[in-house]
């Protein structure tokens, strides 16, 4: 599957994804927000043609034991990470021509780079701390 809306009854399906190292591109939205319901089209529309990787919407307040004190400042955020290592944390414009070229960009890198980056800032340092979905579904599943 390379889209679907995380619920209580499928965690452990982005759980396993994270652990076969797949690409997991996560939307962090909100069902109460515009922004989002108009985002979501599109990212599913992104999901269909990369169904090699999973794509999840994680409804913030629906699964607000899963996000915990993740800090989201606007919508739609978006999350990419692949086993325990997140590639990208921040806010998108509801547009997914410029979160493809994110994910794209992170594709080419090899998992040496991936790493090197993971660790050189403390933002991304941050990020593999606070914004890790396989840390966290390990605690809530």
């Amino acid at each position: 599957m390379s889209y679907q809306r995380l619920d209580q009854t499928n965690r452990r399906q982005l759980a396993d994804a994270l652990r076969n190292d797949t690409w997991v591109v996560a939307c962090l939205c909100a069902a109460w927000c515009g922004s989002c319901r108009e985002y979501d089209i599109a990212f599913n529309a992104w999901a269909a043609r990369y169904p090699q990787h999973h794509f999840v919407w994680i409804d913030i307040e629906d699964q607000a034991d899963l996000v915990g004190d993740l800090d989201i400042d606007n919508f739609p955020t978006l999350l990419i990470e692949r086993g325990a290592t997140v590639a990208f944390f921040g806010p998108m414009e509801p547009d997914t021509r410029l979160a493809e070229r994110i994910l794209l960009s992170q594709l080419e890198k090899s998992d040496a780079d991936l790493q090197r980056e993971a660790i050189s800032t403390e933002e991304r340092r941050t990020w593999q701390e606070e914004c890790n979905l396989l840390a966290k579904l390990a605690d809530v599943i």
